[in-house]
């Protein structure tokens, strides 16, 4: 069966290899079927958004020998459609203006930790819509209400079968901050839908997620894609490879005279370069 992936990295900095490697795994489900292998820049956050990093991961994919099909989608070029998605819940009653800050959350006695940290106690959850005009807000999903529309939630993982959501363990969602027009959680589920992505290949620390994720769609009346949850990539004590990395990135490595065959090999733990040893952290 034909399927659809992609790779949607944030161009915060430059790409590592536990990026690279998600994006093998992606290019490598799509192109062995016969499948396409989209790119999407998930840019959305432009304090820490550069064009010069955006341009930097297309480069490091090409030199890896990765091709993907059809224009790169690059989310600042869509706000409106994402604005208008935020308008439709709002019309629902599923959204509602928070003025706390993140401070203000983390100073609640109450707030339990949830996967994104600490759960909003839901102070702002009864204000009348029209509190506080003008000051700056996020929006904020009512997710108890949300569930009481779509009923329980499953998603379908790759080798696993059904998996039982639990978005309520994130608490009401911010899905618009007053800093960034609206959240990743909200922009991933709307451009997988449009896009077409039938498989969401990514990494183990996004599993909890799909929780959220899976709500938005079933609100929404999106197609639910299968998911494959993959391995993250550790260094040799165990810590997850991130951008501060700078050893790891795929520019560094070019650097060091690794050809796009030894990155790779080494991504995936047979590498023969005899570097400092990678191996998966589920």
């Amino acid at each position: 069966m034909s399927i659809i992936t992609r790779f949607a990295p944030s161009p915060t900095g430059a790409l590592h290899l536990g990026s690279a490697y998600a994006a093998v795994v992606a290019w490598r489900r799509a192109r062995a079927v016969g499948g396409r292998f989209l790119l999407r820049l998930e840019d959305i956050d432009t304090s820490r958004c550069r064009p010069e990093f955006a341009a930097a991961v297309l480069e490091d994919l090409a030199w890896l020998g990765l091709d993907w099909d059809g224009p790169v989608r690059v989310q600042t070029e869509h706000l409106a459609e994402y604005d208008g998605t935020l308008a439709a819940l709002m019309a629902r009653g599923l959204l509602y203006r928070c003025f706390c800050t993140r401070s203000d959350i983390a100073r609640a006695a109450t707030a339990p930790h949830g996967p994104d940290g600490p759960v909003y106690p839901g102070t702002c959850r009864h204000l009348p819509p029209d509190a506080n005009p003008g000051q700056p807000h996020a929006l904020r999903l009512d997710v108890a209400k949300a569930l009481a529309e779509t009923g329980p939630l499953q998603w379908e993982e790759e080798g696993q079968g059904r998996i039982p959501c639990d978005p309520a363990a994130f608490g009401d969602i911010v899905l618009a901050r007053r800093e960034t027009p609206a959240s990743y959680h909200l922009c991933v589920t709307h451009d997988d839908a449009l896009q077409g992505v039938t498989l969401v290949t990514r990494g183990e620390d996004l599993r909890p997620a799909t929780s959220i994720h899976r709500l938005l769609q079933a609100l929404m009346g999106w197609p639910a894609p299968r998911y494959h949850h993959h391995a993250v990539l550790t260094d040799s004590s165990g810590r997850r490879l991130a951008k501060r990395d700078e050893s790891t990135t795929i520019r560094a490595l070019r650097a060091a005279g690794l050809t796009p065959e030894a990155v790779l090999a080494r991504a995936e733990q047979t590498g023969p370069d005899g570097g400092p040893p990678i191996r998966a952290k589920v």
